[in-house]
C-alpha cells in the first residue's frame, strides 16, 4: 500500500535511476523529429534576428569615444543617470551607454559614444566635473580621474577578419580529423552540430542586445572546442556500439544509436555542470563583483554556447547521423531482417506457426504424400505368380 506522492517519488528515482545507468530508456534517436522542428524553429529566429536586427556592436566594432570616472562624488555615489543628464548638458544628446561597473572603491562608471571632437570631449569632462564634483584617491575632488580615449573600429574589424579565417581553418581540420577518425557521415553531423551552436549563440546576442565586442568574438571560438568535445564522446560510443552490427540482429542502427546517446548522456551532464560552474563564477565574480568588461563579454558567450552545444550533441548530431547513415541500403536491409526476426520470435512465444518455416512444412508434407501412393502402385503392379480362375 503506497501513501499518496510515494508513487510520484518513485517514479522521479526511476528516471533519475535509468539516467544514471544509461539503459536506452530515453528515446531521444526515435523522437528526432521534434527535435528537428524544436532546433529548427530556434535557428531560423535566430536567424532572423541577425538579418533584419542585427548586432549591438560596441564602439571596438564602429569606432567612438569612452570615459571613465570613479562612481563617488563630493555630494556621494553617483548615479548613471546623473552621468547621462550631464552628458546630454554637454554635447546636446545622450551617450550610448552609461554603465557602472565593479564594487566598493574600485567602482567606476564607464560611458560609450559615438566618435566626438576634442572640443566637445572637453566640454563634457567640464561638466561632468563641475556638476558631479568625482573624487580621486586621496578623496578630493579632481577632474584628473576623467580619463577619455578614442577607438578606432578598424581594431574590431581586424579581430573578427582574423576570427574567420581561424574559424574557417578549424573547420576544415576538424572535418578532416572526423572524417579519418570516424567516417563521412559523423563528420557532417558534428559540423551541422557545430554551425547550429555558433548560429544560436550569435542569435541570442542579437535577440537580447548584448553589446558584441573582440572578446565576445574571441569566446566564440573558445566554445568551439567544448561543443566538439561532446560530439565525439558521443560519436566513439555510438562507433563501439555498432561495430560489427551488420552481422547480428539484436538492434538496428537507431536503436544502437540511441543505447550509446543515453550511455553518454549522465556524462555530458556532469561535464557541462561542471565546466558551466566555473564560467559562472567568472561572470559573477569577474564581471559583477570587479567590473571587468572584457571577463564579462568573455564569460557570456562561453556561457551561451556550451549550453547550445549540450542540446546539439544530443538532441541534433546523433539524430542527424543516423538519418544520413540510414540512406545507405544495407543499413535499411539489416533493419528488415531485425523486425523480421523479433516478429518470428513473437510468433513462436505466442505459439503460433511461424510464416518462413510454413513453406518447407508443405513441401515436405507434399512430398511424402506423392511418395506414398507410389509403393502401392509399384507393389500391386508386380507380378504375384497367382492367374485368375
Amino acid at each position: 500500500m503506497t501513501t499518496p506522492g510515494t508513487e510520484g517519488t518513485r517514479r522521479r528515482e526511476s528516471v533519475f535511476h535509468r539516467l544514471y545507468v544509461g539503459t536506452g530508456a530515453f528515446d531521444i534517436v526515435g523522437k528526432r523529429a521534434r527535435w528537428y522542428v524544436s532546433l529548427g524553429l530556434l535557428v531560423l529566429v535566430c536567424i532572423g534576428s541577425i538579418g533584419f536586427k542585427g548586432f549591438n556592436l560596441g564602439i571596438d566594432f564602429e569606432g567612438g569615444t569612452k570615459l571613465q570616472m570613479p562612481a563617488v562624488g563630493a555630494q556621494g555615489p553617483i548615479s548613471d543617470g546623473q552621468v547621462q543628464d550631464a552628458f546630454r548638458e554637454a554635447v546636446g544628446r545622450p551617450a550610448e551607454t552609461v554603465q557602472i561597473v565593479g564594487t566598493g572603491a574600485n567602482q567606476t562608471i564607464q560611458i560609450r559614444t559615438e566618435a566626438l571632437d576634442v572640443e566637445e570631449v572637453g566640454a563634457v569632462k567640464q561638466t561632468l566635473f563641475t556638476q558631479l564634483q568625482p573624487l580621486d584617491a586621496q578623496g578630493r575632488p579632481s577632474e584628473q580621474v576623467i580619463s577619455d580615449s578614442a577607438v578606432s573600429g578598424t581594431w574590431g574589424g581586424e579581430i573578427t577578419q582574423q576570427a574567420l579565417i581561424a574559424l574557417g581553418v578549424f573547420l576544415v581540420l576538424v572535418t578532416a580529423f572526423l572524417a579519418f577518425y570516424f567516417e563521412k557521415w559523423m563528420a557532417v553531423a558534428a559540423l551541422v552540430a557545430l554551425l547550429h551552436d555558433v548560429v544560436v549563440t550569435a542569435g541570442v546576442y542579437s535577440l537580447i542586445g548584448f553589446e558584441v565586442t573582440p572578446s565576445t568574438v574571441i569566446g566564440l571560438l573558445t566554445i568551439l572546442g567544448f561543443s566538439l568535445y561532446d560530439t565525439v564522446v558521443v560519436f566513439d560510443k555510438v562507433k563501439e556500439n555498432t561495430r560489427g552490427l551488420l552481422g547480428l540482429t539484436r538492434r538496428t542502427y537507431p536503436e544502437a544509436a540511441n543505447l550509446a546517446v543515453n550511455q553518454t548522456l549522465m556524462r555530458s551532464i556532469n561535464t557541462s555542470v561542471i565546466a558551466l560552474l566555473p564560467v559562472a563564477g567568472l561572470l559573477v565574480v569577474g564581471a559583477g563583483m570587479l567590473g571587468v568588461g572584457m571577463l564579462r563579454d568573455l564569460a557570456l558567450v562561453q556561457l551561451i554556447g556550451m549550453t547550445a552545444g549540450v542540446i546539439s550533441s544530443i538532441f541534433l548530431a546523433t539524430p542527424l547521423l543516423v538519418d544520413l547513415k540510414m540512406r545507405e541500403s544495407k543499413y535499411r536491409e539489416h533493419e528488415v531482417k531485425v523486425r523480421q526476426r523479433r516478429e518470428r520470435a513473437a510468433a513462436k512465444a505466442a505459439g503460433e506457426d511461424v510464416p518462413e518455416e510454413a513453406p518447407k512444412q508443405a513441401v515436405s508434407a507434399g512430398a511424402g504424400t506423392s511418395r506414398r501412393p507410389s509403393r502401392p502402385a509399384g507393389k500391386s503392379g508386380r507380378p504375384t505368380g497367382k492367374r485368375r480362375r
